[in-house]
């Protein structure tokens, strides 16, 4: 069994900035790649942020240069740094991680969420 646990949401004012992190724990034999995802009221759950376990990161086009996305490999640890928050980055966040949990077999987990609100 693998748990991934969020951690760094909170409330903040428009312009301002939070660190969400989430780690990855259990039987773990190694893990691909790690994400974030953000779904915000009435609306479909979508990709914020990717990274590889090379370092490889794509990002939605609506956080390019506000969000950064970096892991701890040595930790099963993903972050994500988000400067500059709108108003409209306000959803829960859910972390992902696809784990490979023997050599030939990985499955993709998730997070419980972590609540983000940007208000003044």
């Amino acid at each position: 069994q693998v748990q991934l646990v969020e951690s760094g949401g909170g409330v903040v004012q428009p312009g301002g900035s939070l660190r969400l992190s989430c780690t990855a724990s259990g039987r773990i034999f190694t893990i691909n790649a790690m994400a974030w995802y953000r779904q915000a009221p009435g609306k479909e759950r979508q990709l914020v942020a990717a990274i590889t376990s090379g370092g490889n990161t794509n990002y939605a086009d609506s956080v390019k240069g506000r969000f950064t996305i970096s892991r701890d490999n040595a930790k099963n640890t993903v972050y994500l740094q988000m400067n500059s928050l709108k108003p409209e980055d306000t959803a829960v966040y859910y972390c992902n991680a696809d784990v490979k949990l023997t050599p030939r077999y990985d499955y993709h987990y998730w997070g419980l969420g972590t609540q983000v609100t940007v208000s003044s």
